[in-house]
């Protein structure tokens, strides 16, 4: 029996809808939520991202601005502008894209962004009171996998979380929330990474595996548990003379293979992807109540 696909289009769509009630409260009370972000140089998938944004915002009624800066804008002009934005009380969410060139301190730009108004969730603070517990922006892809999780009525509590992938934006943050002492967490987690030996010994232990490594089809059908919820949150271009555009996107998980055994199982496209987006609306929007 396949498994059940988690359909990130519908269950985004619910989170924006929503939405709706509560930026419709804002604009009663003169506030309309606002969300600026900042990209520098013209990486495609940054670019791509960016729209797809900039296209929810304006669904939903959201303020929405792009800075887009050249590649060689130094870090010293990049601080400036988020320093004004700190300032700009229609301002609710400040996200930078992130990679940044080689001449900018990521870490640097970061901690410059206000915590109340990074809705990405990135900023030391807000990773500090994640850690600790405490209510905070949580960055948008892990944050939505949770989403995914408790709409789709599965609950991690008590069972084996498996993650692959260690990065700040996704592994660590995701394994911060499955631990959490909460309803809709206490899950025990395994975090796996490039430096893991014996990975498949692991991954075969886990009833929920999450898979965020950046390698196409990385997680084999033998590497899963029967029966497990698997969620792939990998976005890799691979090439395909038979597509239009010469490539098309696969995620971390062999899908075909791995739906055959697994319980449930996020698509790649059409997952994770769309409750990202949601969920930084989500963010946004709760900053601007805050503001009130």
């Amino acid at each position: 029996m396949s498994a059940e696909i988690i359909d990130g289009k519908a269950l985004s769509r619910e989170v924006m809808e929503d939405l709706k009630p509560r930026i419709a409260s804002l604009k009663e009370k003169g506030i309309i939520p606002g969300l600026t972000v900042i990209i520098v140089g013209t990486d495609p998938a940054s670019m791509s991202y960016v729209t797809s944004k900039g296209k929810a915002c304006e669904r939903l009624g959201i303020g929405s601005e792009t800075i887009m800066l050249k590649e060689d804008t130094s870090q010293k002009d990049l601080l400036a502008i988020i320093e004004n934005l700190n300032q700009n009380s229609r301002v609710h969410g400040i996200l930078v894209q992130l990679p940044l060139p080689d001449q900018i301190d990521e870490n640097l730009v970061l901690e410059s962004i206000n915590s109340e108004k990074d809705v990405d969730g990135f900023s030391p603070i807000n990773i500090g009171r994640l850690m600790a517990g405490q209510d905070c922006f949580v960055p948008a892809t892990p944050n939505g996998v949770m989403e995914m999780l408790a709409r789709s009525n599965i609950d991690p509590e008590g069972k084996h979380a498996v993650i692959i992938g260690r990065s700040n934006i996704v592994g660590k943050p995701m394994a911060a929330l499955l631990m959490q002492k909460k309803k809709g967490a206490n899950a025990t987690v395994t975090l796996c990474h490039s430096r893991t030996k014996d990975m498949e010994k692991l991954t075969i232990q886990a009833d929920i595996l999450i898979a965020a490594i950046g390698k196409p089809n990385f997680v084999t059908a033998d590497m899963v548990k029967p029966g497990a919820v698997v969620i792939d949150i990998g976005i890799n271009r691979v090439d395909d003379d038979s597509r239009e555009r010469g490539y098309r996107i696969v995620g971390d998980v062999d899908f075909e293979a791995v739906k055959e055994i697994a319980s449930a199982i996020t698509p790649v496209p059409g997952g994770v992807g769309r409750m990202t987006i949601a969920m930084l609306m989500r963010s946004t929007v709760q900053s601007a109540e805050s503001s009130l």
